[in-house]
């Protein structure tokens, strides 16, 4: 079974399961560059909160009526995309991983700001670039908004923009 954390050093980190942006933040911390304390949220975890969600089909019906040359089109199969996000939930199994990520080593950092920031696999190619169309959130405090962002950002694969 594939992991649904990584630690942010971990040399496991590939584009295919953390994207562009947590790869290069892994490799980073290899290379020994200082980079703040953090995890991955992998792939896997989308994939799987997807499925156990039923959000393909839904997407794949929302989508349908989307037309790149109408740009209502597009807001509008994002905003309903959004909303089967807005209303899925974490399965637990993830939900459990990831709060154990953000409780390591200690408890002491949950008073501090964190930021959840997107890192799509299709984000940094050497062919292309789309950096910078999803969502990050910052000055996340706490596990339940910790999950409510992760959810956030992953629904931000969705924005109008990033499904043109």
């Amino acid at each position: 079974m594939k992991p649904y954390v990584l630690p942010l050093s971990d040399p496991q980190a590939t584009l295919e399961n953390v994207g562009g942006k947590g790869m290069s933040l892994a490799k980073m911390i290899g290379a020994g560059f200082p980079v703040p304390n953090g995890f991955h949220i992998t792939t896997e975890s989308y994939r799987q909160f997807v499925a156990a969600n039923g959000l393909q089909t839904k997407i794949i019906t929302a989508l349908k009526d989307a037309d790149l040359t109408l740009p209502a089109s597009l807001e509008t199969a994002s905003a309903t995309i959004g909303r089967f996000f807005a209303q899925a939930s974490i399965p637990a199994e993830i939900a459990t991983a990831i709060r154990d990520a953000y409780l390591k080593p200690d408890t002491s950092h949950l008073t501090l700001p964190v930021a959840v920031r997107s890192s799509a696999t299709a984000e940094d190619l050497p062919e292309v670039s789309f950096a910078g169309q999803q969502d990050t959130f910052l000055n996340i405090r706490g596990e339940a908004a910790l999950l409510e962002a992760v959810v956030r950002c992953w629904s931000s694969m969705w924005t109008a923009r990033a499904i043109g």
